[in-house]
């Protein structure tokens, strides 16, 4: 076969490059250790070219990794050149500025090759479920303080594992039979895209797997492309302001489009915090990206080509860009915020394709960990707001966005770790009101069961700041944390939980969209008949008259 590509092979050869990918997540997945990666999808597969450009991605994956992993492999081959690379190597890091921007999200990347020639990259990234350090807290001073930091090495040589590296690795976090078994499930991964990328070579008689992806990266450069230049030029502006750790932070994004390129610019943002809520510049730049993305072009195939047209820049030292050695563990709670200045700057352009603000962000997710029967064991249970609503629907309940990590199953936290879940129930009247509302938030109460004390990291936000409706939509409610059913608890702290102890999470819920007095009367009444809506909410907020006969 030439260079050449026709509409239909391209098709062929894109839905394969999709599957083999799929295929290797599924080793992952399969073979992976911790919940984060099975239940919560917490990891991203990506094939890449020679380059180190994205080609093809996992059709489940969390949006930071698959933005971060192809960062991650042109770093990796600054360290290690062509030249240096063999086939059977895998080279690895978790270095925050590097990779995925936290110490717990560990990316790995195996170069591929035809003979001697370097045709392409595999990439893995999870969540492992633990790297020491201060377990997932946002309370450090210091990325120093969050856990171990792993330089870019090869963990596997001319395949064979560095032992020196798994040794480190081993003595430095709390379950390292999981961990490592999630590092061992990566390598699976790694291996199945490797073997089906060289396989669909030779089957299709490629001389190189480059002309295929620069084809299928060019033509999702110019479908983002198209589309940029539907927005009208010049600068738009938003702005949101998030709980902070001990003051509000406020991120401001401004949009400049300028014929096909659309460049976000966060210059007015709040400084870096000295508290672990900074997002590193591979962070803001993915979930900028993805938010621009899901906007603009969302059917198109994923790869390096669709964000070509798109720059991101933020000022040094601030929250979106911080100094090293910032802390950054919780940098989900101010990156995953960045949907919503880019929404609001481009309502009054793109008013049918924006939403109200997410209660979905950042995950609520408590990491518990501690020793039952004589084992140390850790548990990441994640628990959603809701989503906010847009021009045509209501907003899903209890769905996060802009990542798409889901709620964890009772069954799952209460095999994994030695807790109770007691109470899961959507809440009632935490949708922002609207012609459509946003969706719920939930309540979830979990009792420890342990005989001694455990810790409960919290990473939680909008307990005073709302998700923002849009179009005179209303915002959702705050969320709250609970200790025994009266305390109200630090939502950012790692707290010592007793015996019996229940902690309780009123997740927060999501923008509404456009005005609630003009909400469909049946949408109102099925709300109030399902218990989403209290009497009082359907009476004074959605002006709905009680029906004759009524009490």
């Amino acid at each position: 076969m030439g260079r050449r590509f026709d509409p239909i092979t391209t098709e062929i050869l894109w839905q394969r490059l999709i599957a083999l990918v799929d295929e290797a997540s599924i080793n992952l997945v399969r073979s992976s250790f911790s919940t984060a990666v099975r239940e919560a999808n917490d990891y991203a597969c990506v094939l890449m070219d020679a380059r180190g450009d994205a080609v093809a991605q996992a059709s489940v994956s969390v949006p930071s990794f698959i933005c971060t992993l192809p960062i991650s492999v042109k770093h990796f081959l600054r360290r290690f050149p062509p030249a240096s690379l063999s086939p059977g190597d895998v080279l690895i890091s978790n270095d925050p500025w590097m990779c995925n921007g936290h110490l717990p999200d560990v990316n790995l990347a195996a170069p591929i090759f035809m003979g001697r020639r370097l045709v392409g990259f595999a990439g893995a990234g999870a969540h492992w479920p633990d790297v020491g350090g201060n377990q997932y807290s946002a309370e450090s001073r210091s990325v120093f303080e969050e856990g171990l930091r792993i330089p870019i090495c090869k963990i596997v040589e001319r395949g064979r594992e560095n032992p020196v590296v798994i040794d480190f690795i081993r003595n430095n976090v709390n379950v390292p039979d999981r961990v490592l078994g999630d590092m061992r499930a990566q390598l699976a991964a790694l291996r199945a895209m490797s073997d089906g990328l060289v396989r669909l070579v030779r089957e299709y008689r490629l001389a190189d797997f480059g002309p295929l992806a620069a084809h299928i990266q060019q033509l999702a450069e110019a479908e983002m492309r198209r589309e940029i230049r539907k927005i009208p030029n010049g600068r738009y502006q938003g702005s949101v302001e998030t709980d902070g750790f001990d003051a509000p932070l406020r991120l401001v994004a401004t949009v400049a489009v300028e014929g096909a390129k659309l460049m976000v610019d966060y210059t007015g943002t709040s400084p870096q915090t000295e508290r672990g809520l900074n997002s590193v510049p591979n962070f803001t730049y993915a979930y900028t990206a993805y938010t621009l993305k899901c906007l603009l072009a969302p059917h198109t195939p994923n790869n390096e080509g669709s964000f070509r047209p798109i720059s991101v820049t933020a000022p040094l030292g601030s929250v979106l860009n911080p100094r090293f050695p910032a802390p950054v563990n919780g940098r989900t709670m101010s990156g995953h915020f960045l949907h919503a200045p880019i929404f609001k700057a481009l309502a009054a352009v793109l008013p049918d394709r924006v939403m109200g603000e997410s209660g979905g962000c950042p995950i609520w997710g408590p990491m518990w960990a501690g020793t039952h029967r004589g084992e140390r064991f850790t548990h990441l249970h994640s628990a959603n707001g809701g989503l906010g609503a847009s021009v045509s629907r209501d907003g899903v309940s209890c769905l996060p966005f802009p990542s798409n990590v889901p709620n964890t199953p009772v069954e799952i936290t209460e095999a994994a770790a030695p807790l109770l879940v007691e109470c899961k129930a959507l809440r009632q009247d935490s949708a922002g009101a609207g012609e459509y509302r946003g969706g719920l938030g939930q309540v979830v109460a979990i009792r420890v069961t342990a005989a001694q004390p455990v810790t409960a990291a919290l990473r939680c936000d909008r307990t005073r700041r709302p998700a923002e409706g849009l179009h005179g939509g209303q915002p959702g409610a705050t969320g709250r944390v609970l200790i025994n059913g009266a305390v109200n608890a630090d939502p950012k702290a790692k707290m010592r939980l007793q015996p019996g102890d229940v902690l309780t999470m009123e997740t927060p819920g999501g923008g509404g969209f456009g005005d609630p007095r003009k909400r469909d009367r049946g949408a109102v009444e099925a709300d109030l008949r399902n218990g989403l809506i209290s009497e009082s909410a359907a009476r004074d907020i959605y002006g709905l008259a009680a029906s004759p006969g009524d009490p």
